[in-house]
This record gives C-alpha cells, sequence and structure tokens, in this order.
C-alpha cells in the first residue's frame, strides 16, 4: 500500500487494498440536483472525472481509506488512526427527499454542495441548512459548505463574498472546487473529516475526564476494528 500525505493530518490510501481501520466514518454529500455531488465524489475517490454520470436515483455510496493523525488515548500524545470513509450521495430531487433526509441522523458530517452558476442552487443552501438541523444527529452537525464548477469561471452567478458571508453566518468553512480539475476537492473532504475527528475527540476524551458520557458519536470497541456510529 502506498501513502501520500495530503495535508498535515490526513494521508489518503492509493490503493482499496483491505487493511483493518480504527474508525468507519460516514459523511453525506446534499444539495439540489445537478450541483455536481457524485463527480466530486468521483474525483475525490478515484482521482478522475467522468462526464458521463446521470443523476442520482435515492442514494448511492462511494468509498475511501486516509489515515487521520490524531489524539492518543492520554489525550494529549499523536498517533495515526487508519479511516475508512464511507461518502454517501444523496438524490437532490424533491420527490426523494424524504428518503435522503433519512441519512442524516446516521451521517457524521455533512458536504453542502452548491453550484456556482446557478445561483438558486445558492439560495436553496438555506433550505438544506434548516432540513440538516431538523434531521442531523444533533442541531449542530458538522457541515462544510461547498461551491462546485469554480473552473466555469465565464458562467458564474455566484460570487465568493456573498458565499462566505452565508458560511460565517453558519459558522462553516467554504471551499469552492472543480471536480473537472480537482482544485479543492480533497481539500474540502479533509476539512470536514478533520472536524468530524475532533468532536470525536472531545467528547471521548472530554468524557472520561468529566465522568460524563459522550455526547454525538460514541465509540463502540472491537476486536479487530473501532466502529464509530450515531
Amino acid at each position: 500500500m502506498f501513502v501520500l500525505p495530503a495535508t498535515r493530518s490526513v494521508q489518503q490510501s492509493c490503493t482499496m487494498v483491505d487493511w483493518d481501520y480504527d474508525y468507519l466514518i460516514k459523511l453525506l454529500a446534499l444539495g439540489d440536483s445537478g450541483v455536481g455531488k457524485t463527480t466530486f465524489l468521483y474525483r475525490y475517490t478515484d482521482s478522475k472525472f467522468n462526464r458521463k454520470f446521470t443523476t442520482t436515483v435515492g442514494i448511492d455510496f462511494r468509498e475511501k481509506r486516509v489515515v487521520y493523525t490524531g489524539t492518543g488515548a492520554d489525550g494529549t500524545s499523536e498517533r495515526n488512526f487508519r479511516v475508512h470513509l464511507q461518502l454517501w450521495d444523496t438524490a437532490g430531487q424533491e420527490r426523494f427527499r424524504s428518503l435522503t433526509t433519512a441519512f442524516f441522523r446516521d451521517a457524521m458530517g455533512f458536504l453542502l454542495m452548491f453550484d456556482l452558476t446557478n445561483q438558486q442552487s445558492f439560495l436553496n443552501v438555506r433550505n438544506w441548512m434548516s432540513q440538516l438541523q431538523a434531521n442531523a444527529y444533533c442541531d449542530n452537525p458538522d457541515v462544510v459548505l461547498v461551491g462546485t464548477k469554480a473552473d466555469l469561471k465565464d458562467t458564474r452567478n455566484v460570487n465568493s463574498r456573498e458565499a462566505r458571508e452565508l458560511a460565517d453566518r453558519y459558522g462553516i468553512p467554504y471551499l469552492e472546487t472543480s471536480a473537472v480539475t480537482g482544485v479543492h476537492v480533497d481539500s474540502a473532504v479533509t476539512t470536514l473529516l478533520n472536524l468530524v475527528m475532533k468532536r470525536m475527540e472531545q467528547s471521548t476524551y472530554g468524557s472520561e475526564h468529566n465522568g460524563s458520557p459522550a455526547a454525538s458519536h460514541e465509540v463502540e470497541e472491537a476486536p479487530i476494528r473501532r466502529w464509530c456510529s450515531c
């Protein structure tokens, strides 16, 4: 297995070999139909751009293994954790809304996407956030706002300033990405993974120090694998 560094805290595996993992992390991509969720996830997992994808019906998912450098059991030292990412791809059409929202509670982090060339998809971010707050594992889930199709500069309809202002209003990170060029695709997923893992570390080690049960996601110990669930 070859491992290449993606950022300071996350390394990405180049091959999907079958190695034991410490955590299973479920991330969910959501947003209007046609914003590029499927091509974004394909670019992340396969490092390729595929123009042939059709509209997602219901829900689908892709997988990737990464190595995350986090806090060890003593709460201070660093340790590498093997993470199996499940990246859920949801249909954006209204007729599938009840199906996709049913998956919100099982997801540990969310990539909320809009199309930089489609103003309406940006305006609908507020509706998606309302649904997240109503159906996710808590009122303040880990979310990264993602502007897609950044390579289409000539047809852009959403400027960076208004997108950042909206992200700041919700207190979430914002990145502009392109599945065509790959710009910031890895960074968007890595940013979300860092938020999820930090929340888990705070929940796990905070509960040990405070003597209280972990809030949100608990870590279930297994003989071989450590399974993370809501």
